[in-house]
């Protein structure tokens, strides 16, 4: 059937608007992808000034926080952090600092769940840890502390990691102290003491720790550290005083706090110690390179102290009716009496074997006596000091 001449046009119509179209298409396309781009860089745009919008503005209560909590100012500050986190809710330090401010409040729970949180993201976080083992003082949890301390200690700090890990070890020593806990808090002064710097002052804080702890030889050894770095520092020259003397080595005990007294005359606590110190060297007939009239007259001296000391003693004993002390006390008074006719010095040059024996009957008496009516002063506690020295011999 032949094409009428519409039908043809009309195909010929068709044909031509597909060529152009099909020509047209990469145009378009390109030009509808450049919509595309455009749209979505303006998005983009929009979205990165949004954010950045939302960071300046938790960036500037955050800020303010921070001024407010190094003026403890803790309930403007938590606000300023609550504020900061409507902006930023996961920004680890707004959080961290918030807790910071909630302790401050003395909001302690509050700020413990804000602290888990960040140590569950962070475990390594030093301050987390630091202040996580704080709370855990507080609340008496003794195990949650020690654990919490230690890795405050090996953590990561910024700044300066030493000071900081240092401060940590520091804060932990003298909570092991506060709960008597000696033999820890040695050990722990034992691991400090190996990484200090040349400085006297950090010398001296540590043995006046060993010296809380009762770890004397470790004490008087970093006070000598000190001295080696400062030679006329009064507090170090005090410090291994007291040491030397804890120790019984009551000619070096002499040497430091005479020093220290010569350095600092109003310091009376070693001006006592010395008192006692020298009372001791004075009253030891057991001294090596004194003369053996020395030893008798020092001999006769103490065995005449004990004996006031006992007759104070048992008077003490009797007003309150000790019947135990008394009946010891009243043996002790026996002997006394029964020797006392021989401690002479012409006595004990006829028997050189009474300089032990007198000396024993002084020591028990001294003994005896701290336990019946308390610590001794001045010459009695000389003696008994002087009977700690030459225990067991």
């Amino acid at each position: 059937m032949p094409t009428s001449p519409q039908v043809t046009m009309v195909a010929s119509e068709q044909e031509q608007g597909l060529r152009y179209y099909l020509k047209r298409e990469p145009l378009i396309l390109a030009v509808l992808s450049a919509l595309a781009v455009v749209s979505f860089l303006g998005v983009s745009g929009l979205t990165r000034i949004y954010r950045a919008q939302q960071q300046s503005l938790g960036n500037r209560w955050f800020t303010r926080g921070v001024a407010d909590l190094k003026q403890r100012n803790f309930e403007r500050a938590v606000n300023e952090f609550r504020t900061a986190l409507l902006y930023s809710r996961d920004n680890y330090d707004y959080q961290l600092d918030l807790a910071e401010g909630l302790i401050g409040l003395k909001r302690t729970n509050e700020a413990a769940a804000y602290l888990v949180n960040l140590w569950e993201r962070q475990p390594e976080n030093g301050l987390v840890n630091l202040e996580l083992a704080r709370i855990a003082v507080q609340r008496g949890e003794t195990e949650h502390a020690l654990r919490y301390y230690h890795n405050g200690i090996y953590a990561i700090w910024p700044g300066d990691q030493e000071v900081q890990r240092r401060e940590a070890r520091l804060e932990l020593i003298e909570y092991l102290l506060s709960i008597n806990a000696k033999t820890q808090a040695q050990a722990e002064l034992i691991a400090l003491a190996e990484n200090l710097a040349d400085d006297p002052s950090q010398h001296v804080r540590v043995a006046d720790l060993f010296l809380q702890a009762q770890d004397y030889e470790h004490a008087l050894a970093e006070y000598r550290q000190s001295l080696k770095l400062d030679r006329h520092n009064p507090v170090a020259l005090a410090g291994a005083g007291r040491a030397a003397f804890a120790l019984g080595r009551y000619d070096l005990a002499q040497h430091y706090l005479e020093t220290a007294e010569a350095a600092n005359p109003n310091d009376a606590q070693s001006a006592a110690l010395l008192n006692s110190t020298e009372l001791v060297l004075k009253m030891d007939p057991f001294r090596r390179q004194i003369s053996v009239a020395q030893r008798h007259r020092m001999v006769i001296k103490a065995f005449a102290a004990a004996g006031e000391r006992l007759k104070s003693c048992s008077a003490a004993g009797n007003s309150r009716g000790s019947a135990p002390s008394a009946t010891s006390l009243q043996s002790l008074a026996d002997t006394w009496e029964k020797m006392k006719p021989e401690i002479t010095e012409q006595g004990l040059r006829r028997n050189p074997d009474l300089v032990e024996a007198a000396m024993t009957l002084v020591f028990d008496t001294e003994r005896q006596t701290n336990v019946a009516c308390g610590a001794p002063t001045g010459v009695d506690m000389a003696l008994l000091l002087i009977s700690k020295l030459h225990e067991g011999n």
